[in-house]
């Protein structure tokens, strides 16, 4: 044997952390204890399930029909276990654990994960944040709707869901979806809970339902925030017994009337400071006890500087596009001859439905004749703004609502509902990252619907361990008060996991004569790797 058949070259770069966050939660450990191991079979379900969540964190775009091609220049024995073989990941084998997994119940898995991160890594719940998002989808996904339906369908649906057109948050009305509801942490946005829903499913239909069948399954006391397709009377019923924060949509004839009516109190001179130290100097507010829907709440009032500069903006922008369109409008119907006057009157109707801050005004319709000597009618008209509508405008803009059921013994410092709101950006944060393009796909064929339930199932596992990489490590920066160079070169203490993950490249296993080693393992890349879990510094050093 020659020389140079003596030496085995793999790739490492990041995926001994991802491999180690995986084992640091105990991911194979929960899967195999849910599906059994077969002793017949060469790879475990738990270790096929950790093979994805790696190829996922590769971020690579590759579909499952080419999952064994990630591993071929890996480090797989390393990276999965002695003995195992990328051919071992083909795409039969993947698609029974996929179907293995929905049998048993995705949800019941992902809960038992959460639970386990929660309680190991200790997760704040003093806040957690729903929202949902769409994927659009390829392939037909034909399936006999239910012949009947139960009037209350409980929101963990023992059916697959129906992949149908709806509301595209994509920007792509001509395909089917799904929809995807998602529950974080405020702390490190860590996902909570996961769940798929038919495509052409209503937030307003499903928020309260959600949120209450969350609960149930993890047991604390976590104060909920929502969108505004939260705040209805039928949800506010259904979510009574718990805590929640949420904006009011600007629909509500009270929450009009006080935007319209109600001043924001100015901010005294011994609160400016606090609030610059909150990051909130932008903002105003004024509180107001309500009742809506039969339960007392806090209103909070804001009014944000920025956003009311861009809201003026839009409206003379809006207003500014209008006189030109309405210019057009005015021009066309004075030059227009009408057999009766009721015709003209209609056709003024219609325009000014085209309109929101201006109206053409009828001053006189004047009977006349044609060439052909015909009685015809011809309009005089003129622009006129919509003050009332435009007042309205200015008033509300940079204007919006808060609610919370918090009130008396456990009600919030103003500051802080606020900045909880803020925070509700952590489950858009986790969507950005599901719809990366160098994450799976943002668009997925998978040829049943049971498949593509589990594949959201396993995207959201992918989100859990890099969202929980990302905030050990921040956590650990902040300790010891030691920042890592970002991609710009600065110094800094909140570091992207993707960012680590790029420094991470070019770290190769070795095998030289039989003897494993690891190459190109800097003194930089070992700070770092000091910073995570034992479990990934187990891969390296």
């Amino acid at each position: 044997m020659s020389y140079l058949e003596e030496i085995q070259v793999k790739n490492l770069d990041h995926l001994g952390i991802v491999a180690g966050l995986i084992d640091e939660i105990g991911i194979v450990k929960i899967i195999n204890n849910k599906l059994g191991i077969d002793v017949r079979e060469k790879i475990s379900a738990g270790t096929v399930v950790k093979s994805i969540l790696i190829n996922g964190l590769g971020f690579v775009s590759r579909p499952l029909y080419l999952f064994s091609q990630f591993f071929q220049d890996k480090a797989i024995e390393k990276l999965l276990g002695e003995r195992i073989k990328p051919d071992y990941l083909n795409d039969d084998k993947i698609g029974r654990v996929m179907d293995e997994l929905y049998k048993y119940g995705l949800n019941d898995i992902f809960i038992e994960v959460v639970l386990e991160v929660i309680k190991k890594f200790k997760i704040d719940l003093k806040y957690s944040h729903l929202d949902s998002t769409s994927f659009h989808l390829d392939g037909e996904y034909k399936r006999e709707e239910d012949k009947e339906k139960q009037e209350e369908e409980k929101i963990i649906k023992e059916r697959p869901i129906f992949i149908k057109k709806g509301y595209s948050r994509d920007h792509r009305p001509d395909l089917k979806q799904c929809v995807l509801d998602l529950i974080t942490s405020q702390d490190g946005d860590i996902p909570l809970f996961v769940r798929v829903g038919d495509g052409n499913e209503s937030d307003k239909a499903v928020f309260g339902k959600v949120l209450v069948e969350f609960k149930k399954q993890i047991k604390f006391d976590s104060i909920m925030v929502c969108d505004s397709a939260l705040y209805g009377q039928e949800n506010l019923q259904i979510i009574q017994h718990l805590k929640w924060i949420t904006r009011v949509p600007m629909t509500i004839k009270k929450a009009k009337e006080l935007v319209q009516n109600i001043e924001v109190e100015e901010v005294k001179d011994e609160d400016k400071e606090n609030r610059s130290d909150l990051n909130l100097e932008s903002y105003t507010w004024k509180e107001e006890i309500v009742t809506y829907g039969g339960i007392k709440q806090t209103w909070l009032i804001v009014l944000s500087e920025k956003r009311q500069k861009s809201d003026l903006e839009k409206l003379e922008k809006q207003l500014s596009q209008e006189e030109k369109k309405s210019q057009k409008f005015l021009k066309e119907i004075q030059s227009e001859e009408f057999e009766h006057p009721q015709a003209a009157r209609y056709k003024l109707k219609a325009i000014n439905k085209k309109l929101r801050l201006l109206e053409i005004k009828e001053v006189e319709l004047i009977k006349t004749y044609s060439k052909k000597k015909e009685k015809i009618y011809k309009m005089i008209s003129l622009i006129i703004k919509k003050d009332e509508e435009i007042s309205r405008k200015t008033k509300e803009a940079g204007k919006f609502i808060l609610a919370t059921n918090l009130v008396e013994e456990n009600k919030l410092e103003a500051s802080e509902i606020l900045i909880t709101y803020k925070n509700q950006q952590s489950t858009e944060r986790g969507f950005r990252f599901l719809k990366d393009p160098l994450f799976f796909t943002d668009s997925f064929f998978v040829e049943k619907p049971e498949r593509i339930e589990t594949m959201l199932f396993l995207m959201s596992l992918c989100l859990l361990i890099y969202n929980l990489g990302q905030r050990e490590l921040r956590n650990c920066l902040k300790r010891v008060k030691k920042g890592i160079n970002n991609q710009v070169g600065k110094v800094t203490l909140r570091p992207t996991l993707r960012w680590i993950f790029q420094c991470f490249q070019g770290i190769h296993y070795v095998i030289l004569n039989g003897v494993k080693q690891i190459v190109n393992l800097t003194e930089e890349r070992r700070f770092i790797l000091s910073l995570l879990p034992a479990s990934c510094q187990r891969y390296y050093l």
